[in-house]
């Protein structure tokens, strides 16, 4: 099923040039690289194979050694004409108030797993995500950065 299908937006609507995103200022400590050390660590000591749930735990824990700030499994809510219309979804991880994460411990990352992650941003008003997949060896082939209306 494709994303469309699903109610999200596509996955190409994501702007990911890394020319803009070093040109605009909101991504200058954009914490990215200090949450792929994390996730690097992570598999380092766990390995693949495992399921989301334990990365998402011991992600918290290399976050926190790290002293990032962070939250899990963040609600946010959906808005209709100014009206709040109740919780969207959770987001894994919202880091230091201006990234979210959505983990997965997969096979392959399918263009829905993207929109779905775009959805996230464009909901919370948030304008980077990481998308990790700890199931990719090694982990950094499985990060895709997404950044929402550059």
């Amino acid at each position: 099923m494709s994303a469309a299908e699903y109610g999200l937006p596509d996955a190409e609507d994501a702007k990911d040039s890394r020319r803009t995103q070093k040109e605009d200022k909101n991504f200058e400590d954009d914490f990215s690289h200090d949450i792929i050390g994390a996730a690097v660590e992570v598999q380092r000591v766990l390995g693949v194979g495992l399921l989301e749930s334990a990365y998402a735990a011991a992600l918290a824990v290399e976050l926190n050694e790290r002293e990032l700030r962070f939250e899990r499994e963040v609600p946010v809510s959906a808005f209709y004409k100014g009206r709040n219309v109740g919780i969207a979804y959770r987001a894994d991880f919202v880091v230091e108030g201006s990234v979210i994460l959505e983990l997965k411990a997969i096979d392959a990352v399918a263009d829905l797993h993207r929109a779905q992650l775009l959805s996230y941003l464009r909901l919370s008003g948030l304008k980077l995500g990481l998308l990790i997949n700890f199931h990719a060896f090694p982990v950094v082939k499985g990060i895709q950065r997404m950044v929402n209306k550059l």
